[in-house]
C-alpha cells in the first residue's frame, strides 16, 4: 500500500509531539513519585573528585554536614575504600546541578560512626567538617514519630531504573511503625533506624539520594540509608534515626 507524502508528514508531526510529551513527563516526578523541591539551601550535594554528585547531606551547623557513612566510602576491587576529605566537595543552595549557583565548600575532616560496617547493620552515619562556616540556617535534629508525614530530598533516580535528576526533588512518605519496619527489613534496629513509605510503594528515595535528609515537622529526623529497589510495594525505605545519635552530632 502506498502512503502519501502528506500522510507521512502528518504522522511524523504526531510522533514528534508524543515524543516531546514523553521527554517532558519525568520533570513532574521527584526522587520517585514526588515533585520538584522549593528552595532548601541547607540540603547539601556531595561531589566526588570528578565533580559528580553521588550523595546528599544536610547542614546541621554552620560548618558541619550530616550524611550516610556509606557515602564516605567508595567501592573498590578489594572492598570499600575510605574517601579522603579532600576528595569531597559540599555544595549548598544549588537547586539545579547543571548550574554553578550556590556555595561550594571543601571538606577538612570526616567522622564516620566507628561501628559502621554495612548499611543493613545500622550506624550508617557520618559528619563532614567543612573548611569554614557558611551563612545558611542549619536544620535542627528532632525525633521521628510513627504515622507522621516526612519529606525526603535528593537528586537521585526518578525511577528504580530511571535517570537521575538535575533538579532537587522531594517526596512525602509516612513514617512507619517499628513493627512494620521489622517485618519488612531484615536486621532492623528500632533504636538506630526508622523506615518510611507507603504499603503499596510508589514513593521513595532512590539511588543517588543516599545521605540526604528526611524531614518531618520541620526537623531533620533521618538520613537516607538503603532500600530494596525503589518505591516497591512492601519495601519501605530505611533511614538512620538521627535522634539516637544526637550526642554525636
Amino acid at each position: 500500500m502506498r502512503i502519501s507524502p502528506r500522510l507521512v508528514a502528518a504522522l511524523a508531526l504526531v510522533a514528534v509531539q508524543l515524543a516531546s510529551q514523553l521527554v517532558a513527563a519525568p520533570a513532574a516526578l521527584a526522587v520517585v513519585g514526588g515533585s520538584v523541591a522549593g528552595r532548601a539551601p541547607w540540603v547539601a550535594a556531595l561531589l566526588d573528585a570528578r565533580g559528580s554528585q553521588f550523595c546528599g547531606g544536610a547542614l546541621i551547623a554552620p560548618d558541619r554536614v550530616v550524611t550516610a557513612a556509606h557515602c564516605t566510602q567508595e567501592r573498590g576491587l578489594l572492598g570499600p575504600r575510605d574517601r579522603a576529605p579532600r576528595q569531597l566537595t559540599v555544595v549548598l543552595d544549588r537547586h539545579d546541578l547543571r548550574t554553578r549557583s550556590g556555595v561550594r565548600v571543601g571538606v577538612s575532616g570526616i567522622w564516620r560512626h566507628p561501628a559502621f560496617t554495612d548499611v543493613g547493620r545500622g550506624d550508617d552515619l557520618a559528619v563532614l567538617q567543612l573548611d569554614g562556616p557558611v551563612a545558611f540556617e542549619p536544620v535542627r535534629v528532632g525525633d521521628a514519630v510513627a504515622g507522621r508525614t516526612a519529606t525526603a530530598y535528593g537528586w537521585g533516580r526518578t525511577a528504580e531504573s530511571g535517570p537521575v535528576s538535575s533538579l532537587l526533588r522531594q517526596v512525602d512518605v509516612p513514617i512507619r511503625a517499628d513493627h512494620d519496619c521489622a517485618a519488612a527489613l531484615a536486621g532492623y534496629r528500632a533504636d538506630a533506624m526508622l523506615c518510611a513509605g507507603f504499603p503499596d510503594g510508589g514513593r521513595d528515595a532512590c539511588t543517588g539520594d543516599s545521605g540526604g535528609p528526611l524531614v518531618s515537622d520541620g526537623l531533620l529526623v533521618g538520613v537516607v540509608s538503603y532500600g530494596r529497589g525503589c518505591a516497591r510495594a512492601g519495601q519501605p525505605g530505611a533511614y538512620t534515626r538521627l535522634a539516637h545519635y544526637r550526642d554525636r552530632l
